[in-house]
């Protein structure tokens, strides 16, 4: 019997290898499987950014979209870039800053947006809004598609707002592309509501970023 394990054992672990590559991490660890935790860690840091990376973004070529329902109709508008830089470390932690010209809001409506600036916005006053990304948890891969869960800080009116955005995109060669669509409360941030005697707006805008840009990974 002792014999016939002996000879099993090396069988059943190649068969393992072919099918699922469990073998090599039962032989890198004892068979009891101590440690497992430890191998699943391991496995999980593997998967994150190997190295660090710093995304510039090109203002000139990015987009800042918004879109607001309202009982009349939707109002679809834009919001211009004044510069964005990202800095992703290998364990994920992130730094800088993306940031658009709040001042630069537009719809299509003169009237309208006077109102969105001097009553909603008041942009005179809070000239910008910024996203500080704190934490990147997935992986920016040397090329290809990128798709990472961005944590981080959004500063708008005065006031921070902890927040995580999905984010997909590419790499290829030194540039990137992203896109995220965020789902901003406006009215329960504390900003006052558009509404009207006829007009009901919707309680939370609608922002999509298209970015593109440099990168460098070292």
């Amino acid at each position: 019997m002792i014999t016939k394990y002996r000879l099993g054992l090396p069988i059943f672990l190649a068969a393992l290898t072919l099918v699922s590559g469990v073998a090599p991490r039962l032989l890198a660890h004892d068979s009891r499987l101590v440690g497992t935790a430890t191998v699943e860690s391991t496995i999980e840091q593997a998967a994150a950014t190997a190295h660090e990376v710093a995304l510039t973004v090109d203002v000139t070529k990015s987009k800042v979209n918004f879109t607001l329902g309202s009982t009349l109709h939707t109002v679809h508008g834009i919001f211009a870039l004044k510069h964005g830089a990202i800095r992703i470390e290998p364990d994920g932690k992130a730094s800088g800053e993306i940031v658009a010209d709040a001042t630069s809001g537009q719809s299509g409506d003169s009237g309208r947006d006077k109102k969105m600036h001097k009553d909603v916005l008041e942009s005179p006053k809070f000239t910008e809004v910024v996203f500080r990304p704190d934490r990147v948890d997935g992986k920016i891969p040397a090329s290809g598609a990128v798709s990472v869960q961005m944590h981080g800080m959004f500063a708008l009116h005065g006031s921070e707002h902890e927040m995580t955005v999905p984010v997909t995109g590419e790499v290829n060669g030194d540039h990137w592309s992203g896109k995220t669509t965020l789902k901003i409360p406006y009215v329960a941030w504390g900003l006052k509501s558009p509404n009207t005697f006829l007009l009901k707006a919707d309680p939370v805008v609608e922002v999509e970023l298209e970015l593109v840009g440099t990168i460098d990974a070292h």
